[in-house]
């Protein structure tokens, strides 16, 4: 079994009427992650810090890890049944986990292709299952919407939620 598969059967966890307060507004934490996300990848992509494909992005994590500030997964529905895919999947997650990259998933690659356009070359789509923002200079660029990401990232591993679904604004 993969990570999705068992994620998708863990039972949800028991919240007290305390806890209930603070997990209530999920889905307008889910927007904010989502509108943060869009603000990032704009400005990541401006910058010139987005790397964008499966191949791509692990030659560079594997050449240059410290310099990758966050991950985004993408699959649509009909990507679920690549299984080369999903390896490849498992083996990034499993990357950005061990040096402590953010990851986060996202399920429309059409939102993503509107978003940031398409290639250069000749104007073929680009490949957008994995994309990678990195930080050419730490001191210089603090993006807020980076810093909002990592947050999201951290209260949703505080719930066990490894690697969080985020749904892009319309």
């Amino acid at each position: 079994m993969t990570l999705e598969e068992t994620h998708g059967q863990e039972p949800m966890p028991e919240t007290s009427d305390s806890s209930a307060t603070t997990s209530a507004p999920s889905g307008s934490r889910m927007q904010s992650a989502g509108k943060a996300l869009h603000e990032l990848l704009v400005s990541s992509q401006r910058r010139g810090c987005l790397t964008a494909g499966v191949y791509e992005s692990a030659k560079l994590m594997n050449v240059d890890p410290d310099n990758v500030a966050f991950c985004l997964l993408a699959a649509d529905e009909e990507d679920e049944g690549d299984i080369a895919l999903q390896i490849h999947f498992t083996l990034i997650q499993a990357f950005c986990c061990e040096n402590d990259i953010d990851i986060v998933r996202v399920s429309d690659t059409q939102k993503l292709a509107s978003i940031l356009g398409t290639s250069e070359e000749a104007g073929e789509p680009r490949d957008l299952h994995c994309i990678l923002i990195t930080n050419p200079n730490e001191d210089a660029w603090k993006d807020p919407a980076l810093e909002k990401l990592n947050l999201f990232c951290e209260e949703s591993r505080n719930v066990n939620d490894w690697v969080p679904n985020i749904t892009l604004p319309e």
